[in-house]
């Protein structure tokens, strides 16, 4: 059994660590009963055992539960050599509020199912044996973030088996007396300047070294003064190599944090140097035009649910991708695993970053989605992949956002809050229908187009309002077409007619491998004759009941890899 040993978050990486994934004690606590019990403290062996970092309701967790428990503990210990350095608790993402004690002593609470999160245990630690407890509730509730985890615990329509409890990686890294929490990292595609923050933990450092090279040879370094635990930094690069799909060129970083000349900390990232920009009605990449062919890629696995099997299984994705003709994924309700980004660096992959939706709307909803919504593009701001952000989707979560202000209003914070985080990307705000007039992209979803014929003829340049794509209004009432570029996010779907069976399904059904190419080709053919600056296919994967993916849930094309490279790559 793989439990995902490699270091967990490839972006900022220390040199000391380690892994808690493995085998952990875990019970189901269905009275919530666990604190009274004492289960928090670390003395009381719980009852069964769980393969971390997977969920319980799934296969490769050895448990394969898919009943809905609310409640679940886990409980692991772990040796601790030396109280020299200081010791970081982080874990890649658990779902959904996550409390953690540390020899009976609690040490943080998170709520939200798909960001990292960590805490300091040094002052817990003993020499010797020492006790990790995790609690995580996950209840079935609409009114947090889910993304596709079914809302009822059944799999339906387009929902699917939620994944509860620690779904990524644990571990602890070291430190000194301080070390660096949180960070930015831009630059500037017409300067050749990268620059950034950093906040340190417990404002003990007072200077910043930081070294960025290119394929080892050095082009920038400085120091900077840390005040009140945050500095900033800039640094002009003597190397000037732009990041594209075709020249994915990348800056390693070293960053050193300092007090009174000793090193405290160290960690290690990269980035590399693009543009995306807005221009008329085309967006461009580095100045220069760029057609977007995107997959729909929602990154569920058959045993492992939303946790990959490894970090090489999320390569493999944008491998099959890349020979299949795109250039880019559509990450679909979720924040996927560390490496995926990082490999999508290497390979100069785009990558849309969405917001898991959650589906009532109300106070309590809108908190929660702005909240982690945060905290996502916290993370996501440092992948060079990442060249678009969709806080909304399809109108999930602000259930009647056509005729209603306050779901409008939401949205367009929603839009503004995305800018205030994060400038340097575009924006699709409610993505597929409903646009307001607030979105950087005109978004379109229509799974209706059955032949090729039917795309200019419906789609005519320019003339968007009063749409009504597969009866849904592509504007809210009061909002029109501002010249935004067009792409076209989701349509196809097609499934083969005998897997369609049983409850299986996809938006249309085709014979066989033969059919689904010839399919595909006039589709293809039909957004040719569209003014749409990019597409993005529905899907990559078949994901459980949902059976119109590109590649089957094992990863096996359905069709030659070299046949729909020529049918995606169409510009």
């Amino acid at each position: 059994m793989n439990f995902r040993p490699e270091y967990p978050r490839p972006q900022f990486k220390r040199e000391h660590w380690t892994t808690l994934n493995g085998v952990w004690e875990f019970e189901f606590d269905d009275a919530c009963s666990g604190v009274k019990r004492g289960l928090h403290t670390g003395y009381k062996v719980l009852g069964g055992r769980i393969n971390v970092p997977f969920s319980y309701q799934y296969q490769a967790s050895g448990i394969g539960d898919a009943d809905q428990h609310d409640a679940v503990w886990y409980r692991r210990k772990f040796t601790v050599e030396s109280l020299e350095k200081r010791a970081l608790l982080c874990f890649n993402a658990a779902d959904y509020v996550t409390d953690v004690w540390v020899n009976g002593k609690h040490v943080i609470t998170h709520k939200g199912g798909f960001t990292p999160f960590k805490t300091d245990i040094t002052d817990c630690l003993f020499v010797g044996e020492n006790a990790v407890v995790v609690r995580c509730l996950d209840p079935l509730g609409a009114d947090f973030p889910r993304g596709k985890q079914s809302c009822t615990g059944k799999r339906h329509a387009c929902y699917y088996i939620p994944n509860s409890g620690i779904w990524q990686s644990v571990w602890i890294e070291y430190f000194g007396d301080d070390c660096i929490d949180s960070y930015s990292l831009g630059a500037d595609a017409d300067s050749f300047t990268a620059s950034g923050y950093i906040k340190t933990l417990r404002s003990r450092a007072d200077e910043l070294c930081v070294k960025i090279s290119y394929k080892g040879e050095e082009a920038a370094s400085g120091a900077f003064e840390v005040k009140n635990g945050y500095a900033n930094y800039s640094l002009g690069l003597s190397e000037k190599r732009l990041w594209s799909c075709k020249e994915p060129n990348l800056y390693d970083v070293e960053f050193t944090l300092l007090k009174r000349g000793k090193v405290c900390d160290r960690a290690v990232t990269r980035f590399g140097v693009r543009k995306i920009t807005v221009e008329g009605n085309k967006i461009y990449l580095n100045g220069e035009p760029l057609y977007q062919r995107l997959i729909l890629d929602q990154g569920y696995w058959e045993n492992g649910g939303l946790t990959p099997p490894s970090k090489e299984s999320l390569k493999d994705d944008i491998v099959y991708s890349i020979k299949m003709g795109f250039n880019g994924a559509r990450k679909h309700q979720k924040l996927e695993d560390p490496y995926y980004y990082y490999y999508a660096e290497e390979l100069g992959f785009l990558v849309w970053c969405e917001m898991p939706s959650a589906y009532d709307f109300c106070e309590r909803e809108q908190i929660a989605v702005m909240n982690e919504w945060a905290e996502i593009v916290a993370e996501a701001k440092n992948y060079t992949s990442v060249i678009t952000y969709v806080p909304l989707n399809e109108s999930w979560g602000v259930n009647g956002i056509t005729g209603q202000k306050d779901r409008q209003d939401f949205a367009r914070a929603m839009y503004y809050y995305t800018k205030s985080l994060d400038s340097t990307r575009l924006v699709s705000t409610n993505d597929g229908f409903d646009n307001i007039e607030e979105s950087d992209i005109l978004s379109i979803h229509d799974y209706d187009i059955k032949r090729a014929e039917e795309f200019p003829a419906k789609y005519k340049d320019g003339k968007y309002d009063g749409m009504n794509p597969q009866g849904f209004k592509l504007f809210c009432d009061g909002h029109k077409y501002k010249g935004q570029p067009v792409l076209f996010t989701e349509f196809g779907g097609l499934s083969f007619a005998s897997e369609s069976l049983d409850g299986n399904w996809g938006y249309d059904s085709v014979k066989d491998a033969d059919d689904l190419v010839n399919r595909l080709s006039g589709l293809m053919e039909g957004l040719t004759g569209t003014e749409f600056c990019g597409y993005c296919y529905t899907q990559l994967t078949d994901v459980q009941q949902e059976v119109n993916g590109l590649l089957n849930a094992y990863r096996t094309p359905k069709a030659p890899l070299e046949k729909l490279e020529k049918v995606f790559n169409n510009k």
